[in-house]
C-alpha cells in the first residue's frame, strides 16, 4: 500500500465531504439502476426443468418453497471434478445469514449445480452450509441460463461479452411465479455482476488496503483453507 498523505483534521474533513458527494451520487444512480432492473420485461419459462433434491425430483416451481420470487445461484461444481470454486464458495458463505431476512420478504433461494446430489451434500457438510442446493445433472437448465458449455470451446458468456473455454461458470438468475403457478425468468447476472452478493468485498472496499489483491480474487480461499481456520465443521453437527 502506498503511504498516504498525512494531514490535519480540517483538511481530512474537506476531503471526506468531497468524497461523500461522490458516494451520494453513486447511491442515487444505484437506486435508479435497481428501479430499471425491476422494470425489465419477463420471459415465461416453458421448459419443464427437473432437479435432484434431498426430497426427490422437483420442478423449478417447487424451488420457490411457497414464495413468489426465487433467486438461483449457479454454483460451479462439475460432475467430473473434485474442484470447489473459491469464488462461488465466498458467495455461499454469505447466503445463510442473508436468507434469514430476504426469505421474510418473499424471496426463496436455491443453489444449482451440475454435480450429483451426493457431491453437493458432501460440500455442504464440509463448509457448514444449510441453504437449499440441488443438482441439475445433465439436464438443460445450466446451459439454458448461460453457465455451462457442453463443448467447452469458445462459448460466449455474460451476454456474449466474454469467451470461455470452461465447462462451467458462475451466475445468478432471478425468477417470479404468479398465482397460476406460471414461472418467469426476470434477470440474470454473471462475472463481476455477482460482486454485489459479496458483503466481504464491501467491507474491504472501505478499508485502507482495499481488496489488496494482485489479480481479481487471487487471495480468496475456501473458508477452511485460510491460515488459522478452525477445524472443518458440519452442517449436520
Amino acid at each position: 500500500m502506498t503511504r498516504p498523505t498525512i494531514v490535519d483534521r480540517d483538511t481530512w474533513l474537506a476531503a471526506r465531504k468531497a468524497l461523500l458527494a461522490q458516494e451520494r451520487d453513486l447511491t442515487h444512480r444505484r437506486d435508479a439502476l435497481s428501479a430499471a432492473r425491476r422494470e425489465m420485461p419477463w420471459v415465461r419459462v416453458e421448459t419443464d426443468y427437473a432437479f435432484d433434491t434431498p426430497e426427490g425430483r422437483k420442478g423449478l416451481g417447487a424451488l420457490f418453497a411457497g414464495r413468489s420470487q426465487l433467486a438461483v445461484y449457479h454454483f460451479m461444481l462439475a460432475p467430473d471434478s473434485d474442484h470447489i470454486c473459491p469464488g462461488c464458495s465466498l458467495i455461499g458463505d454469505h447466503v445463510d445469514a442473508a436468507r434469514q431476512h430476504f426469505e421474510q420478504a418473499d424471496l426463496a433461494f436455491c443453489a444449482i449445480s451440475r454435480a450429483p446430489l451426493e457431491r453437493i451434500t458432501a460440500v455442504k457438510r464440509r463448509l457448514g452450509w444449510r441453504f437449499p442446493w440441488v443438482s441439475a445433472g445433465d439436464g438443460p437448465f445450466t446451459a439454458d441460463f448461460g453457465v455451462s458449455f457442453r463443448n467447452g470451446t469458445g462459448a460466449s458468456y455474460n451476454y456474449g461479452d466474454e469467451a470461455s473455454n470452461a465447462p462451467d461458470l458462475p451466475g445468478a438468475s432471478l425468477f417470479a411465479r404468479d398465482e397460476t403457478g406460471a414461472v418467469f425468468h426476470t434477470y440474470s447476472t454473471y462475472a463481476r455482476g455477482l460482486e454485489t452478493l459479496v458483503g466481504a468485498f464491501n467491507w474491504l472496499d472501505l478499508a485502507p488496503k482495499g481488496r489488496n489483491e494482485t489479480a481479481t480474487m487471487s487471495w480468496v480461499r475456501l473458508h477452511d483453507e485460510y491460515d488459522g481456520a478452525p477445524a472443518r465443521g458440519s452442517c449436520c453437527d
